[in-house]
């Protein structure tokens, strides 16, 4: 398990300490295969400084982040290892993070691969749909 010291698998593909694909890279980000991908070409999306997730990634970061997620799908679509793409970023355990350096995942899709499934809804109330929009909102203002 990677401690607070130790540099994520991330920034040492950054340094190119340890090998990747690289299929893009400019001054702040870099993307690269994983190596689970789900369909080939399934890409990650990285900053090249190491911030943790959504929470504490700078708005330019963050923006060129989602251009470069925007230019990979692009690319698989118009390379045929596509008809279409998911784009995920897990931000915190319990979201699924495992890798604590931020990442976008360019997922290519395929019609009937069946990778993802519909997930269940929770049971909402007008009510409870308005308080939570009201806080939400109140929160936004601040």
């Amino acid at each position: 398990m990677k401690t607070e010291s130790e540099p994520s698998i991330f920034t040492r593909i950054i340094k190119r300490e340890i090998p990747a694909d690289i299929i893009y890279e400019d001054k702040q980000v870099i993307a690269f295969f994983t190596i689970e991908p789900i369909n080939y070409g399934h890409t990650l999306v990285v900053p090249k400084k190491p911030i943790v997730n959504i929470f504490d990634g700078d708005d330019e970061t963050l923006s060129q982040m989602m251009m470069v997620a925007k230019k990979v799908s692009r690319a698989l679509m118009d390379e045929k290892f596509a008809e279409g793409v998911n784009i995920v970023m897990n931000n915190g355990v319990a979201s699924g993070q495992e890798i604590f350096h931020a990442h976008i995942h360019v997922i290519p899709r395929h019609n009937g691969d069946g990778f993802f499934k519909k997930p269940s809804h929770i049971v909402s109330t007008k009510i409870k749909m308005s308080e939570t929009a009201d806080r939400l909102s109140k929160a936004l203002k601040e």
